[in-house]
């Protein structure tokens, strides 16, 4: 078992602008990807297989970075990670924005699948130092929205203005920004000196084992539709400006809903909200792909979003009771960005057969069913409150 010291990082102003800072560094890529598949699309006439794979390629980069980093994570400095993360991801977005074929696109995409991982690295250690990780995350999340709903409103301009390198560009900006506004507040020292015992992956085994399956089978089907997400709502008539209000509206809600979580998640017990989120997203995932009318897909966009934000944080917060050093975190980390890249590929050859995303949705609710199965023993025999 890990003992902590007592040397959490007290919550502040400071570290709130730390950790939504990182929080939107590390999430840029898998937020606003479908932007740049559907502009890449539209621009070079790229094949939604094709997509998928340009997609899954920085998602593997992103996921073999923290499985890489993980066994040494408690000997690194997060704000180190964080400001290397920034130069990497600001550099590639930059490169893409000159490049006019696959094959170079695909080597940025691996670069920038590199920054992605190295700042979530340091969003999880950051989460670690903190006395309660679960706040520390929602709270990431939480200030993450409110900045994301600003870009969901000016990326598709920006798209219609200046076409997908304008993007690019962008986002390359973005990166940089973050990094140096919340980079720098991100303690230094690493997590090693703050701990009593080094953590054995034997001791963890077993409980890491099961929690790691449930959050790959998690994003495996809850994220499949995200990169094309902005394809599904063109399907059915609702142009990339539009989607860009609707997911404005909704990293809006979750802004609140993150805000709210943030202050009560210690006090909610798990074995009551963990079921509930991941069966609202199930069934939003679902409604994405079934519904085949504007109003009925901006609800279910909305509630999606709201409710994959807080069964995040909640499974993630069952990692670090097993593992309060944050290595099981970044590998759980790193398990739900390998799966939503093979989701990803899926996605796009049933798009490749079918012509259509209607299997994908259904596909979403499975797996959120299936992760709750996975974990509902775990959460009641060695965790019940939100840590």
């Amino acid at each position: 078992m890990i003992r902590k010291e007592t040397v959490s990082i007290p919550f502040s102003v400071a570290l709130v602008v730390a950790l939504g800072a990182i929080t939107a560094t590390a999430h840029l890529g898998n937020n606003f990807t479908p932007y740049l598949i559907g502009g890449l699309i539209d621009l070079f006439g790229f094949s939604p297989l094709q997509m998928g794979v340009w997609s899954m390629v920085e998602l593997l980069a992103y996921a073999a970075t923290m499985l890489f980093i993980a066994p040494h994570v408690v000997r690194l400095s997060p704000r180190r990670l964080a400001l290397v993360a920034g130069v990497l991801i600001g550099a590639a977005q930059f490169s893409s924005s000159l490049l006019d074929s696959f094959i170079p696109l695909l080597v940025t995409r691996m670069a920038c699948g590199l920054g992605f991982g190295l700042a979530n690295t340091a969003l999880n250690l950051t989460a670690a130092r903190t006395d309660s990780p679960t706040r520390a995350l929602s709270i990431g999340l939480a200030v993450q929205t409110i900045v994301y709903t600003l870009i969901n409103l000016a990326l598709p301009v920006v798209g219609t203005h200046h076409g997908t390198p304008g993007m690019f560009t962008m986002l390359a900006i973005l990166a940089v920004l973050f990094t140096i506004a919340g980079g720098s507040l991100l303690p230094d020292r690493p997590v090693a000196q703050h701990l009593q015992a080094p953590v054995q992956w034997n001791e963890l085994k077993s409980d890491g084992r099961i929690v790691l399956t449930a959050i790959s089978l998690f994003s495996f089907g809850s994220l499949a539709l995200w990169p094309f997400i902005e394809r599904a709502a063109h399907e059915i008539g609702i142009s990339a400006v539009t989607y860009g209000r609707y997911q404005s509206i909704a990293t809006l809600a979750c802004a609140v809903s993150n805000t709210v979580f943030g202050i009560l998640a210690p006090r909610i017990p798990r074995r009551r909200s963990l079921p509930v989120a991941l069966l609202i997203c199930g069934l939003s995932c679902a409604a994405l792909t079934l519904i085949s009318n504007e109003a009925g897909f901006a609800i279910a966009l909305i509630v999606f979003n709201v409710s994959w934000l807080i069964a995040y944080p909640l499974i993630l917060s069952v990692a670090y009771q097993i593992d309060a050093g944050g290595r099981l975190a970044v590998l759980c980390s790193s398990a739900w960005i390998v799966n939503m890249a093979a989701g990803s590929l899926v996605t796009g050859a049933i798009a490749e057969w079918l012509g259509n995303y209607v299997l994908v949705g259904p596909l979403g609710l499975i797996s959120c069913v299936g992760a709750f199965l996975l974990l509902r023993p775990l959460v009641h025999s060695r965790v019940g409150s939100g840590g």
